[in-house]
């Protein structure tokens, strides 16, 4: 029986150019996966960059591509050697499939494989569709009281609690995560849930800053009004920060990451820079700081889910815009030029 199905997509054709059309898709249900009806799905940064500028480094769109990677959904159908999950279950999905014989992947960096199927990367087709089939070990199920817009807010938390737990904190620690975009905002409620007894966070859209500091024990610094190293010093008594995360993604923003670290501190770079960032060894050198970089994310969904589930975090307060899947073209037009007031704009695809 053929497995080719016909169903409506959010198509990016090329830069500048997304279709809501009719797409054919040819995804074989195995025993070892399920088959997903979508209910919500996040716009990302990279599908926005994707959407603007057709590539990001060495991924480039030369065919056309379904966008979409930050998802939530209903099981529909199930193989036969699928035991953990059944019809009707809710679930969120792991965007990133790698080779299970892979080096990467036996020695569990498996988020490394350079083999590794991620939706929305070219050539590989993303989620903003009805359906999707996908392998049951990457996909999970959602606690009853976390919503399927929680649920899909998972892979943004999931990258932060990445950063999160390779900068080994400490209960107590004083933490600066720099940008308060998405990826910065789920990083300091990660950091609050790990342990931190304070978030110093930094940006130039006072709007953001201003939602940041209702997320819980955390500090604001628009960095175009305030001197960041004053405010640290002020709650460390001029020690420092025991961890930096840089996730603005700005390159003179990541040039200074050392000058607010303590002696022994841990700087995690999570933000890519478009272009080149001036490192300093010699500050670094002289705190002995650990530096620390991450890709993606691995083992963190099911943690990522208990925390939602009890409460410790609470990613509702960034869900800031919907939209139908009828508007999603809107949607994107939105996402590319957002207000300083937003942080994330979701797809729903099921009413």
């Amino acid at each position: 029986m053929s497995s080719l199905r016909s169903m409506p997509a959010i198509v990016l054709e090329k830069a500048r150019q997304l279709e809501l059309r009719s797409i054919d898709m040819d995804e074989q249900l195995g025993d070892l996966d399920v088959r997903i009806r979508i209910h919500t799905v996040g716009i990302c940064g990279s599908d926005v960059h994707y959407y603007q500028h057709g590539r990001i480094g060495p991924f480039v769109v030369k065919a056309p591509m379904v966008l979409g990677h930050e998802a939530s959904g209903t099981v529909v159908d199930a193989g036969s050697m699928v035991s953990h999950l059944k019809i009707g279950d809710r679930v969120c999905m792991e965007p990133g499939i790698p080779d299970p014989n892979s080096k990467a992947t036996r020695l569990g960096i498996y988020n490394l494989d350079p083999a590794v199927r991620f939706w929305a990367t070219p050539p590989v087709h993303g989620c903003l569709r009805p359906e999707v089939v996908h392998p049951a070990t990457f996909t999970f199920k959602i606690p009853e009281n976390v919503s399927f817009a929680e649920a899909a807010m998972v892979e943004p938390l999931a990258v932060g609690m990445h950063a999160v737990n390779k900068s080994r904190i400490r209960a107590g620690d004083l933490a600066v995560v720099m940008g308060a975009g998405p990826i910065g905002m789920v990083t300091a409620i990660a950091a609050l849930a790990a342990g931190a007894s304070r978030v110093i966070i930094t940006d130039v859209q006072q709007e953001k800053l201003d939602l940041a500091e209702k997320l819980g024990p955390i500090r604001a610094v628009n960095i175009t009004k305030e001197n960041l190293a004053s405010v640290v010093d002020n709650f460390s008594d001029g020690w420092g920060a025991e961890v930096v995360f840089e996730a603005s993604g700005n390159a003179r923003s990541a040039s200074s990451v050392f000058d607010t670290l303590c002696p022994g501190g841990t700087v995690v770079f999570i933000g890519m820079p478009n272009e080149s960032i001036s490192y300093d060894v010699v500050g670094a050198s002289i705190k002995e700081a650990r530096v620390e970089h991450v890709f993606r994310y691995a083992h963190v969904y099911p943690s990522a889910l208990k925390l939602m589930a009890s409460g410790k975090i609470d990613v509702k307060p960034l869900i800031t815009d919907t939209f139908d899947f009828e508007d999603g073209i809107k949607a994107f037009e939105y996402a590319a030029n957002m207000s300083p007031s937003s942080v994330k704009a979701q797809i729903v695809l099921v009413k």
